[in-house]
């Protein structure tokens, strides 16, 4: 119910009230309900919205980059083998030909390439290439004093 019409009503109500009540009569019973019309609290209806406060910006973090998943590092296995010494000669003049290629390489690095190099040759070649490698006698060699 819009104000304009309440107030309407509560005028009338006044209006009859003056009217029709006389010393010693008791009050009409629209009285009753111009008092319950009358007794309700009037809303006033706005279309506006008072302006909400913004919360006070946080700062925020920066968002940092997600990290790749971990690689698992291979678990290194430490080993002794026994070579001939011209065949460490070989290894030593492979490390100073990749120096003058402007790579640095450690004989471990250079005895990893060598495995993956026979790991991609075909059967075929493979067998020639161990073929043209002599067998040597395992262990420890005999100490000269």
């Amino acid at each position: 119910m819009s104000t304009t019409a309440q107030k309407t009503i509560v005028q009338a109500a006044v209006k009859s009230r003056a009217t029709t009540k006389t010393p010693g009569q008791k009050p009409a019973a629209k009285k009753s309900v111009v008092k319950k019309v009358a007794a309700k609290p009037v809303r006033k209806t706005t279309t506006t919205k008072a302006p909400v406060k913004a919360a006070p910006a946080k700062p925020t973090k920066p968002v940092k980059a997600e990290k790749p998943a971990k690689v698992k590092k291979p678990k290194l296995v430490r080993d002794s083998f026994t070579i001939p010494k011209d065949e460490y000669v070989v290894i030593d003049s492979l490390k100073t030909r990749a120096g003058k290629l402007g790579q640095a390489v450690k004989k471990s690095e250079l005895l990893r390439a060598g495995v993956k190099a026979l790991a991609a040759m075909s059967d075929i070649q493979f067998k020639a290439a161990l073929s043209n490698v002599p067998t040597i006698k395992t262990g420890r060699p005999k100490s000269s004093k």
